[in-house]
């Protein structure tokens, strides 16, 4: 391999790592947004069980 060919794949891989990065960072951040998200319908669950406090506390499970 001559120079230049090892000079573009270093580039190549940088670059590639730069995106990989970048990809990875923004499913973190939706991550995020969806785990608020649950933790919101969480509290308005609880908040519906406290109003309601008979419904939706128990289920029958038969086999």
């Amino acid at each position: 391999m001559d120079i230049a060919q090892i000079s573009m794949n270093l580039a190549m891989s940088k670059n590639l790592t730069s995106v990989g990065t970048a990809v990875l960072s923004k499913s973190m951040d939706e991550q995020k947004i969806e785990g608020a998200g649950i933790l919101k319908m969480m509290d308005a669950a609880s908040m519906e069980n406290s109003v309601n406090p008979h419904i939706g506390g128990n289920f029958d499970v038969s086999v």
